[in-house]
């Protein structure tokens, strides 16, 4: 396995269908209405597709606050390198600790979630291989595309979640087609909505939008970074918003004349195809969702091994971390480190006695937190930066305090009212990560730094 020391990634491979599919995958837009919009309508019931406008009103703020790095610089390292341009390689580098931390568990949440629909599926034909095999193979397959080439990674993730978006979309214009009319008087009037609930309903619809912010850990790979990078940021928020507010309100309108309530269905869209009378869409389905799971794996794959590449590179890990290999210019040694992170923390959980959808939904949720840290740090970020630049407006500043406002509805969402055991301690455990993470990184942050607003 021959290497050479970064930097040595594959320059201006990726065009903007490209770039946008590592965003569009991160989001994983069909777990949303198989398994999440249920949860949706538990909080915010005919209100559940104004909560999704209005979380992805917020996370399009903190888009507009990464479009002001991302048209403005752009490298492998995400946004762990965004905020190192405003606060220094030290005052980064929990930034950077954070995203290993959404990244990673991710990419369990995506393994997890393919030993899920793997299990259904091959259980429905009779075959059953437990939850180990798929999980690993999922992992070692996208392993081996991250491996090999960035743009095959990135042709497939949109492949795959082109497929799949397109069969949920047919089923969502049955089921509108069905009830012969686009107009609901009881979600359009908001009927038995109340605002925390709604204000619940957006903390899950956040939860549903992290990851979109991924596109820009391939600042070195894609074409015309400066502009692709952005575009593909705003654009993912705006498709997959759009997308989930439509799954929500035509599935909470299909779900009305069925026998068993929206929230109370662990298949929602296999009971819409039955109730259509299109059961071959069940199957299309499921194994979209299988595919769909792979595709956040390998997204969160490319973009975590990019985040483990960048901080290697400026001395907050073993220097092996930030090598590049010879002939596929790809972060091979950090790809395979945080591979196998990722396995091991699935296998964990699974060992522990959780099963795979439990794994699924306790990793998205922890995941999560790092997000929201994430967009805190680069809402703090932005006029910091533009003020170092001489570019800073008071629009930006305006920017940056509306997102910082608004991000406070995740947070306290996640706490408050308490949730019940296991979620109660996920925000204790994040905090003593980040408390690890100081501990272990701050004294390493002197590594070879490069002058703020320099490209990288």
């Amino acid at each position: 396995m021959s290497a050479t020391v970064a930097p040595g990634l594959r320059a201006h491979c990726l065009n903007v269908w490209e770039v946008l599919a590592q965003s569009i995958a991160m989001l994983g837009p069909t777990m949303t209405p198989v398994l999440i919009v249920p949860l949706m309508y538990a909080s915010a019931g005919n209100a559940s597709w104004l909560a999704y406008a209005f979380g992805s009103l917020m996370l399009l703020a903190v888009a507009l606050n990464i479009r002001e790095f991302a048209s403005r610089s752009s490298s492998s390292g995400s946004i762990y390198t965004f905020a190192e341009r405003a606060f220094g390689v030290r005052g980064s580098l929990l930034c950077g600790w954070s995203l290993l931390w959404a990244y990673a568990l991710v990419g369990v949440a995506g393994i997890t979630g393919f030993a899920v629909f793997s299990n259904a599926l091959l259980g429905a034909a009779g075959v059953h291989t437990g939850s180990y095999v798929p999980l690993a193979c999922c992992l070692l397959v996208a392993f081996a595309l991250g491996y090999r080439d960035i743009r095959l990674s990135t042709i497939t993730l949109l492949l795959l979640e082109a497929g799949s978006v397109s069969l949920i979309v047919v089923l969502m214009a049955l089921v509108l087609a069905r009830h012969g009319t686009l107009f609901d008087a009881d979600q359009l009037s908001l009927r038995g909505a109340t605002l925390p609930g709604i204000g619940l309903g957006a903390v899950v619809a956040i939860f549903s939008l992290v990851g979109f912010e991924s596109a820009t850990s391939l600042g070195e790979e894609a074409r015309d970074p400066l502009r692709t990078i952005p575009t593909a940021v705003i654009a993912s928020v705006l498709v997959a918003g759009a997308f989930f507010v439509v799954c929500a309100y035509a599935e909470v309108l299909g779900a009305r004349g069925l026998a068993t309530p929206l929230d109370k269905l662990g298949t929602p869209l296999d009971a819409l195809a039955d109730s259509v009378r299109a059961p071959a869409l069940k199957l299309a389905i499921d194994a979209g969702a299988l595919l769909s799971s792979f595709s956040i794996t390998l997204a969160a794959l490319n973009a975590g091994a990019r985040i483990v590449f960048a901080m290697g590179r400026d001395g907050l890990f073993a220097p092996s971390l930030a090598r590049s290999h010879a002939r596929f210019q790809t972060p091979h040694v950090a790809l395979a480190v945080f591979s196998l992170a990722c396995l091991v923390v699935g296998i964990g959980m699974l060992a522990a006695g959780l099963s795979p959808i439990d794994a699924f939904n306790d990793t998205a949720t922890l995941g999560s937190f790092g997000f929201v840290a994430i967009y805190a740090f680069v809402a703090l970020g932005a006029p910091l930066y533009l003020r170092r630049r001489g570019e800073l407006r008071p629009r930006h500043v305006a920017v940056a305090a509306g997102t910082l406002a608004l991000l406070i509805i995740p947070a306290v969402g996640s706490v408050y009212p308490v949730p019940p055991a296991p979620s109660l301690y996920f925000p204790y455990v994040f905090a003593a990560y980040m408390a690890l993470g100081a501990l272990l990184l701050w004294r390493r942050g002197r590594g070879p730094q490069v002058p703020l607003g320099a490209p990288r």
